[in-house]
């Protein structure tokens, strides 16, 4: 394995350790960029690049965003649906939509999951639609076997895209595993969220949204 990854999931899972001691912090991947986030994501611009390792000494990020009228991009280039057709933004609208970007070894997007699964169990009848965007770090995660494994293994059973060519990555500006972003019944971003942390906020968003 390149020795730039390596030490990259040796810094993540030490700073992950230290996330667990002080149950705050959330970890992210930052990917060759150091915009601010509002700059980055509420313009939703497609310039992003595929992802490149961080340097060890990268400071974590964490950062909520507030947007009105911001239409949530539409899904491009997935090459697979699993637990679901192929949807749309379009026919998403008039429920609460949560897209998640995940890849299935990242370690911070697996103590994610327990939330979010919840989530869609609690919510789901109420409106709100999870979509788990997969979007590969390294060749194995771009297997959908392996993504099938993963899904059983965490319980998910809402719609997960394989967007293996980073299409629906690079339309939504994004640059970090995980980062959740979530729309109201118009379609509109209202929050996102960078990382582990802030489940409380986020689910007390999910609430308000739903009315």
């Amino acid at each position: 394995m390149d020795r730039n990854l390596l030490r990259r999931r040796r810094f993540l899972t030490y700073t992950g350790l230290g996330v667990l001691g002080i149950g705050s912090a959330a970890i992210a991947i930052q990917l060759n960029s150091s915009k601010p986030l509002a700059s980055s994501i509420l313009s939703l611009s497609p310039n992003s690049e595929l992802p490149k390792s961080n340097s060890p000494e990268a400071s974590p990020v964490a950062t909520n965003s507030q947007s009105s009228n911001q239409q949530l991009p539409e899904f491009q280039g997935i090459s697979q649906w699993l637990n679901s057709h192929p949807l749309s933004i379009q026919e998403l609208k008039g429920n609460v939509v949560m897209i998640q970007f995940w890849t299935f070894s990242c370690i911070n997007c697996q103590r994610t999951l327990p939330y979010v699964t919840k989530w869609h169990e609690q919510y789901a009848a109420k409106g709100l639609k999870i979509i788990g965007v997969h979007t590969p770090e390294f060749a194995f995660e771009r297997e959908a076997n392996n993504i099938k494994d993963a899904i059983q293994k965490h319980g998910i059973r809402y719609p997960v895209p394989i967007d293996n060519e980073f299409q629906t990555w690079k339309a939504y500006g994004n640059e970090y595993w995980p980062h959740l972003y979530l729309a109201d019944r118009q379609g509109n971003l209202v929050y996102d969220h960078i990382g582990e942390g802030a489940y409380t906020k986020t689910e007390q968003t999910i609430q308000k949204l739903l009315g």
